[in-house]
């Protein structure tokens, strides 16, 4: 059979197509089959936005108050519902001391912190460190220095620890080394005089455990952490006892750096305020020991600014 002229074969192509096209529109507009899958564009939803480049993360530090495990499982919740609140992600910093903190708000290498007592009025006075919020534990914003032994020590207060090994918590503590450390002077001696041996946990909860564990003889811990560990680990009343508690202090505040913008400090304070008030947020304070965040004034922690002017400084004491 004689090849079709290329004119007549390039119809025949066009009419082909055509054809199948009208075929196609015509099963299109025919009603479905039993068992067919429709979908129906109108019905698509978009795709999301790619995550932008652009958003800077929000960085999150916590002083070593409690271990790194113990900050992570307490924080965590919290440090995720920022971030789900304020679209950011959210970095959790951490560093053995309270100093090494300071220095990286005061660097404006974090946007906020929790921090020691001591560490905030230190910061203020350094930098300009300015306070967001509190912890309000029992109806207010303070908390105590705990001096605790072994629950069969038979020491009744810091007298009797002279001559003992004795676990500070962090040289930048209120509770941990400040406060302690103020109640040996008074009785006219230093720690290192005082004590047979000191060393430093760099945290509440192994303080608690050094005391706990027989490794010290005593220590002088954060209230808000020995209550929080007392409700993990009831056994702890059988192996450790309160001998002494100080004056109230103004709570470990949320600190900014003060360069912080206004607006997001301000969606950041106003995020802890309404924590109380959803289920998420009442499960959030539960996991950090806390009934809410409340606000706090500079004034609030001038009777921590005479307890540090009072004591001997810690390079000055020789420990």
């Amino acid at each position: 059979m004689g090849a079709f002229p290329l004119s007549d074969r390039l119809a025949c192509a066009v009419r082909l197509g055509v054809a199948v096209l009208a075929a196609g529109m015509l099963a299109a507009c025919a009603p479905p089959a039993a068992g067919d899958h429709i979908i129906y564009l109108s019905d698509l939803e978009p795709l999301p936005p790619p995550p932008s480049e652009d958003v800077v993360p929000l960085r999150v530090a916590v002083a070593a108050v409690i271990s790194p495990t113990g900050t992570l499982e307490s924080y965590q919740p919290l440090l995720d519902y920022i971030s789900d609140e304020t679209g950011r992600p959210v970095e959790l910093i951490q560093r053995r001391t309270y100093a090494e903190i300071n220095d990286l708000i005061k660097r404006g290498e974090v946007d906020v912190a929790f921090v020691c007592t001591s560490a905030y009025v230190e910061g203020h006075r350094d930098f300009g460190m300015e306070l967001l919020a509190a912890p309000q534990v029992n109806g207010a914003p303070v908390y105590y220095s705990l001096l605790i032994v072994p629950a069969d020590s038979p020491a009744q207060n810091m007298v009797d620890l002279r001559g003992s090994v004795f676990a500070f918590t962090d040289p930048m503590s209120t509770t941990g080394r400040v406060y302690p450390t103020y109640l040996v002077e008074q009785l006219g001696s230093t720690p290192a005089a005082f004590f047979s041996r000191t060393f430093f946990t760099y945290s509440h909860d192994d303080a608690i455990r050094a005391v706990a564990s027989g490794v010290a003889d005593g220590a002088a811990v954060d209230s808000l952490v020995y209550e929080a560990a007392i409700q993990r680990d009831p056994s702890l009343t059988e192996r450790v006892r309160i001998i002494q508690r100080s004056p109230p202090f103004a709570a470990p505040p949320v600190v900014v750096n003060p360069a912080l913008r206004p607006r997001l400090r301000a969606e950041i304070q106003a995020l802890l305020f309404d924590l109380p008030y959803s289920p998420e947020g009442r499960e959030i304070l539960d996991a950090l020991g806390v009934e809410r965040f409340v606000p706090i004034s500079d004034s609030a922690y001038d009777p921590v600014r005479e307890l540090i002017d009072a004591v001997t400084p810690l390079a000055q004491a020789g420990e």
